[in-house]
């Protein structure tokens, strides 16, 4: 069950973002503070959707103006799924966060892929094309 979180699902999402951090390879610390600001922020002025009950699944996402004025787009933030979740679950997340997007108007979706965890063919199947490669180096 994909459904939108509620104020009860902090401590579910921020144990859930703490899993991502760690599964993304993450070299800086995970900070359950920030995280549940994240959270909050996202429940204020944007999407957090969960997946099950208890959440075993989020995804965060954002709509804002393009800079350079190309419309609305909706940006997700974080999607990730417990191992043990996983399945056709995922798709119904993406569904939600879609229709989510076309509600608010958004002309534009992102989704993101970790070097560690690439699921671009999962996204070129449902109609996404790479748009850019960003490239990090820690300071």
């Amino acid at each position: 069950m994909v459904r939108r979180a509620n104020a009860s699902d902090r401590l579910a999402v921020v144990r859930l973002l703490k899993e991502s951090h760690a599964a993304a390879g993450f070299t800086f610390p995970f900070h359950a503070a920030y995280a549940e600001q994240l959270f909050k922020q996202h429940m204020a002025d944007g999407l957090v959707l969960v997946l099950g009950e208890p959440a075993q699944g989020v995804l965060m996402a954002r709509a804002f103006e393009h800079p350079f004025g190309a419309g609305l787009w909706a940006k997700e933030t974080c999607w990730y799924i417990a191992p043990a979740a996983r399945g056709r679950s995922a798709l119904r997340m993406l569904d939600s966060y879609e229709a989510w997007a076309r509600e608010q108007g958004c002309v534009t979706i992102g989704m993101a892929s970790l070097a560690t965890n690439d699921v671009s063919g999962l996204y070129e199947r449902r109609g996404y094309a790479p748009a850019e490669t960003h490239f990090l180096k820690a300071l």
